[in-house]
């Protein structure tokens, strides 16, 4: 049972998405502020936070920065509608994903269950964990492990995804729509940046390539490629 903590200052929502991911089989607990919020998040009693930006105290993007300082918990961020303000503002600080308010449970649940399935370790055939590898980038997949040049790099649970997807690919190309549906889960909406937004803080956290270029490339109307040197 995977514990879910919702961190939003709107009560009956919160009662409301807590009855159903209940009925759903997840353990939920509440918090209404964001000091209290990231307080719970960095307990290590969730496996994801569900963060509103809209928060007293402390908003959802304060919280957000202050959880990623000690923690890379899956946290999925709710925003107001057509706000891309806070979408990228949270996406490059290492949000996992964003729902626009308001929602459905249902659509909030579909979100959840993508971030918790891509986030879990994969479960490994023999005793060797697996490891991609393409130039100074290695990956160990099941472990949820990364390196650049022999130094750890600290990812989100979506980054990770991303880059692996984009490491099993090496040498070609991969369209955001490809991206989007194996690393997120869902199909890329329209005009939306998420991919663009993840893709920028990973090359941020990536070293360059001895040339001085990032390692992921951009391939005009093609998409994103990781270069294999």
């Amino acid at each position: 049972m995977a514990s879910i903590l919702l961190v939003d200052d709107d009560i009956e929502l919160v009662a409301l998405l807590k009855e159903y991911l209940e009925q759903e089989g997840y353990a939920v607990a509440a918090a209404h502020d964001g000091v209290e919020g990231v307080t719970a998040a960095l307990s290590g009693q969730y496996d994801l936070a569900v963060l509103d930006v809209m928060m007293p105290r402390m908003n959802g993007i304060e919280a957000l920065r202050n959880i990623r300082l000690k923690s890379r918990l899956p946290v999925l961020m709710l925003t107001a509608m057509g706000d891309d303000t806070d979408v990228i503002v949270g996406l490059e600080l290492g949000a996992d994903d964003y729902v626009a308010k308001p929602c459905t449970p249902r659509e909030l649940l579909a979100r959840i269950r993508a971030i918790l399935r891509r986030a879990a370790p994969d479960q490994a055939d023999d005793d060797i964990p697996q490891v991609l590898e393409a130039g100074a980038l290695k990956m160990w997949p099941e472990q949820r492990r990364s390196e650049w040049a022999g130094q750890p790099v600290e990812l989100s649970s979506t980054e990770f995804n991303i880059l692996e997807v984009l490491l099993r690919q090496a040498g070609r190309p991969v369209s955001k729509a490809v991206l989007s549906e194996q690393a997120l889960g869902r199909p890329l909406a329209r005009f939306e940046r998420s991919i663009d937004v993840h893709i920028s803080s990973i090359r941020h956290k990536l070293g360059q390539l001895p040339d001085g270029r990032s390692c992921i490339q951009t391939v005009h109307r093609l998409g994103y490629q990781l270069i294999r040197e």
